[in-house]
């Protein structure tokens, strides 16, 4: 393994960040033109571009059990704390990369064609070159200190470019939403972090995981669980997962990338990157178990009854990631990541294929308003279908292997309960998606046709769905189960970096359950497609029977009502009852001292500068006498 050139992988997207940046911000060249806007877009993809194929040529030239490190420089030195600018290269890292810059090349290009007439088309792919350049730092870190910068960066980014359409104000408040809850989760992750560092002596990986047997029982779970709050912030989980939802504010593209690939499955790295230090606390195992599961379930639930296409798809990233966690939560941290990049690719496609939808509607996004789109999108219905059929479990696709080994692992640990609850949601995903690709695309027209004219998405847009789509089909079978092939490439691959719990199943049990998943995933399909093309009559009913607990689903529960009650209503009335008289009494009458103070130090300074030459060299002379006269006489 060489890695000569891996220095560019992280450096690239960041000088792809500067040049358009900087020439974006100053106009040079014309930057912010139309007839610069090709360049701008090719630009930055191709600073992603080439980091991937850096990546697959370490990839290719790499065994498993490979780990490298480079060192760019010595960040900071306090005391026993030294962090370097420091990557380590091993098999988990070089995986996540390959992913964030292969799917972040085709985002890009899928958004030269989609943001083609938004005139802040050159600031939009500065936003994306600094976000991958963010979560690059955030996957190849080799200490906690650097990957948090990568944390915050992508945060920062993930602000941004959810308010990237600023002049809403639903853009404004899911970007700052976003942007708070985050930062309640990471102020959690500094509390772990310092735990660490307090406890281990170090903030590298190596030296936490070698660590872990000399940390006693309640240190491992404290640490662990601070860090894993931060999780639920980034990786929207419950408590921390309203943000989510409410970032489909954005542009499109930007809920493929940050959204479904890459930002938010940052928890899930960190978790399985830290895998010893997590699976030496069994209580702290239970509890990623049990909010996984939980977010599974109550993510499900509410994306059945969604209207929004791409919120259905937020609460199904929700969803998914709550497996995520249930798989790293009893033990299959390698299944985990297994999901994370089965899932990159049929979500990516899913949200890329509603953008092309919402291009196609004239920026509609209800699907109640839409419906026999497929004669009008073929390319992008197709696609569509495919990602969906990945994401409800259909046999063979990469959705079926993935999620089928995290229910496995779940049934073989022993939790019967939340292998039950896991199934159930598996039964609900299959019957939300095919309730969202039925209503978009199939039956009658629900639009005004004179006044809307659908239309196919041009092909910088179609193509990376086509290749997404493929990846849907086809990336399942890195991971074949342990009943049809004694070698699961995904697993062999991670066992260097991450650590998993031994399985207790027999063949028979794993079929069983195979067998079981796939006639959950077909009838959910099945019942999904026949509810919601011919049976749309009796879907009324149904919420008309059931309207309490239809009510309570379709508003989310009213946990962001909640939260409004318990947190955000109590803070503003004490900002606005209490906080807001302190400073209008006590802070603005020093602001207004300090100014007063400065301001006539000022007034005496200016009779003394006075800009004629004599003045200036009798008061140099008078300070050179002065100071002979103290050096004389002292």
């Amino acid at each position: 393994m060489t890695l000569d050139l891996f220095s560019y992988v992280i450096l690239l997207p960041v000088a792809g960040f500067l040049v358009n940046g900087l020439l974006g911000l100053f106009n040079l060249a014309g930057w912010r033109s139309e007839a610069r806007k090709p360049v701008v877009g090719w630009l930055a993809s191709a600073a992603i571009l080439v980091p991937f194929l850096i990546l697959l040529q370490i990839f290719i030239g790499m065994a498993a059990q490979d780990k490298g490190f480079v060192t760019l420089y010595n960040w900071l030195t306090i005391e026993t704390l030294q962090v370097n600018i420091s990557y380590q290269v091993d098999s988990l890292s070089v995986l996540m990369g390959l992913m964030v810059t292969g799917i972040g090349f085709l985002i890009h290009v899928y958004s030269i064609g989609y943001m083609k007439h938004d005139p802040g088309f050159w600031r939009f792919f500065v936003y994306l070159n600094l976000f991958i350049f963010s979560m690059l730092n955030l996957i190849f870190a080799d200490n906690l200190m650097l990957l948090f910068l990568g944390w915050e960066g992508v945060g920062l980014c993930s602000y941004l470019l959810i308010g990237f359409w600023y002049q809403h104000a639903f853009a404004n408040d899911a970007a700052i939403k976003a942007f708070v809850m985050n930062r309640i989760g990471d102020f959690a992750f500094l509390i772990g972090m310092f735990l660490l560092f307090t406890s281990a002596g170090s903030l590298n990986f190596d030296a936490i995981n070698q660590s872990v047997g000399a940390l006693d029982p309640t240190t491992l779970f404290l640490a662990g669980l601070f860090l894993f709050i931060g999780a639920t912030g980034k990786s929207a989980q419950i408590p921390l997962y309203t943000w989510l939802p409410d970032a489909m504010a954005g542009p499109t593209p930007v809920s493929a990338l940050i959204h479904a690939a890459t930002m938010v499955t940052a928890g899930v790295y960190m978790v399985a990157r830290l895998s010893p230090l997590f699976s030496a606390s069994p209580e702290l195992m239970v509890v990623i178990a049990v909010i996984g599961g939980l977010t599974a379930f109550l993510a499900a639930t509410i994306g059945l009854f969604q209207n929004d296409i791409k919120k259905v798809l937020a609460y199904s990233t929700v969803s998914q990631l709550g497996y995520m966690f249930l798989a790293a939560g009893v033990g299959a941290f390698p299944v985990a990541i297994f999901h994370v990049f089965t899932h990159a690719f049929f979500k990516a496609c899913l949200f890329l294929g509603s953008g092309s939808v919402i291009h196609a509607m004239h920026e509609e996004q209800d699907i109640r308003n839409m419906g026999g789109l497929r004669k009008y999108l073929p390319q992008t219905y197709l696609t569509f279908f495919i990602a969906t059929l990945a994401l409800a479990g259909f046999p063979l696709t990469a959705g079926f292997f993935s999620k089928d080994e995290i229910l496995f692992r779940t049934f073989a640990s022993g939790n019967y309960l939340l292998w039950g609850l896991a199934l159930f949601s598996a039964l609900l995903t299959a019957v939300y998606m095919m309730r969202l690709t039925s209503l978009t695309f199939y039956g009658r027209e629900r639009f005004d046709a004179g006044h809307k004219h659908p239309h196919e998405s041009p092909a910088l847009m179609t193509l990376p769905l086509w290749v997404l789509a493929a990846g849907a089909l086809t990336v399942g079978f890195l991971g074949l189960p342990g009943v049809v092939s004694h070698s699961n490439w995904i697993t062999e691959w991670l066992s260097p970096a991450v650590i998993t719990a031994e399985v207790h199943a027999t063949h028979t049990t794993e079929w069983i359950l195979i067998g079981l998943g796939s006639v959950i995933a077909l009838t959910g399909l099945f019942a999904g497609w026949k509810l919601y093309t011919t049976g749309l009559e009796t879907v009324t009913r149904l919420k008309s029977g059931l309207s309490g607990l239809y009510n309570l689903v379709y508003n989310k529960y009213f946990v962001d009502e909640l939260y409004d009650r318990l947190v955000v209503g109590p803070y503003t009335r004490l900002s606005e009852s209490v906080l807001a008289k302190i400073e209008n009494r006590f802070f603005y009458p020093v602001f207004g001292w300090t100014s007063s103070a400065v301001s006539g130090f000022a007034d005496t300074l200016r009779y003394i500068q006075t800009g004629y030459t004599p003045v200036y060299l009798t008061l140099f002379i008078i300070g050179v006498i002065g100071l002979i006269s103290l050096i004389l006489f002292i």
